[in-house]
């Protein structure tokens, strides 16, 4: 699987100066406010960039001002690298700084290594308002002949037919931020839901009802991997079932051998909807080549957090699943080569470390991997 190998950050947030390898898995754990959320919205950023929605998504975040580092940089600059195979990587250079009431996209390039080396070779290379794509007929960088919106990047203006500049900006527009699941009494996902198509279980849990009846019709393999992790978590469950309460809209149900009446959706615990909606998200054919996924562990009993550590490293076999979690319990289940510490520098920044890049063996044959960070052995408690 094609993925992205480095993120280098600067200037946004507490982020001021953050370069970090990208892994398959990658689970940040750090105290709060040590940027974990921040390298979330980062990507959210760069995935509403390369889909035309740059000016909304800083808008969201309250304009350009808001996410530079206070103080201490007037713009922010992201690089980011993504694997190619048989190549050189791809590397992606944004940077984006205050523009009287608005902002501006100051330098943009997208480049790659080729031979002879250097210098790299430039699919995109716009700074201010030069803008220049490599042309392939021509073999030389030209000017769009298009209207070229100012506030959005080249990266998503770029023809379709340049199939690198595409490839890469496909992965990273795909990039898909699921917060804490709402299991408010009204919460779409406790509600009766409308049958559609559905490879996902939706930000909100909105199609939960509809991947699941999908996975069991179409998938019945993936549905069965799902109950089955459920009777792992939960001895006393039964199956899933799925009356119609109305034409074109189904129920979903929790079948217990405890009682003889199914639960509803909205009479299961919030601890359980939540665990139910990270089964099936984690299951899904769906998944888009990059998965971010803020504080999975909430609501959830510590004896789960060992079930949800294997279906979050069996999906970062189907897509880049990137995990902010304030659980030390849970990376007492993951490998060091999995965990990444965040922590905060005397002067307020962030600093970021692998777990495996700390001298641990000694320390791993005597405690357990949440013990050696709560030791402060491996960072990450700032």
């Amino acid at each position: 699987m094609t993925h992205f190998q480095s993120i280098h950050v600067e200037g946004f947030r507490r982020l001021y100066d953050l370069p970090l390898e990208l892994r398959p898995l990658s689970v940040m754990i750090g105290a709060n406010g040590s940027g974990k959320t921040s390298l979330l919205d980062v990507f959210s950023l760069l995935a509403a960039s390369a889909s035309g929605r740059l000016s909304d998504k800083i808008s969201e975040f309250s304009g350009i001002g808001a996410l530079t580092t206070l103080d201490r940089s007037s713009e922010v600059r992201i690089e980011l690298s993504m694997a190619v195979p048989q190549a050189e990587p791809l590397i992606y250079d944004l940077s984006v700084a205050p523009s009287g009431a608005t902002y501006q996209i100051a330098d943009e390039t997208l480049a790659q290594q080729r031979q002879p080396k250097p210098p790299p070779f430039k699919y995109i290379d716009s700074h201010g308002s030069d803008i220049r794509y490599f042309e392939v007929d021509q073999g030389n960088p030209l000017r769009p002949t298009w209207d070229h919106n100012p506030l959005e990047t080249s990266l998503a203006q770029v023809p379709k037919m340049f199939q690198e500049p595409e490839e890469f900006r496909t992965q990273l527009a795909s990039s898909t931020y699921y917060h804490v699941l709402n299991v408010d009494p009204r919460a779409p996902v406790r509600l009766p839901q409308p049958m559609r198509p559905a490879t996902l279980p939706g930000r909100d849990g909105e199609d939960l009802v509809s991947c699941l009846f999908y996975l069991r019709e179409a998938d019945r393999d993936r549905f069965e991997v799902i109950e089955d992790t459920l009777r792992a978590a939960f001895p006393s469950f039964d199956r899933l079932d799925f009356p119609p309460v109305a034409a074109g809209t189904l129920a979903l149900t929790w079948r217990d051998s405890n009682f003889s009446s199914p639960l509803y959706m909205h009479q299961l615990s919030e601890g359980t909807l939540r665990f139910l909606w990270l089964v099936t998200l984690l299951q899904s054919p769906g998944l888009t080549a990059v998965t971010l996924l803020d504080e999975p562990e909430v609501s959830l009993h510590p004896e789960l957090l060992n079930l949800l550590a294997g279906l979050m490293r069996e999906a970062s076999q189907r897509t880049q699943l990137i995990v902010a979690t304030h659980a030390d319990r849970l990376i007492r289940f993951l490998d060091p080569s999995e965990v990444v510490t965040f922590d905060l520098a005397d002067d307020g920044s962030v600093t970021a470390a692998w777990a495996d890049q700390f001298d641990l063996d000694a320390w791993l044959n005597e405690y357990t991997l949440d013990e050696v960070w709560r030791m402060g052995r491996i960072g990450g408690r700032s």
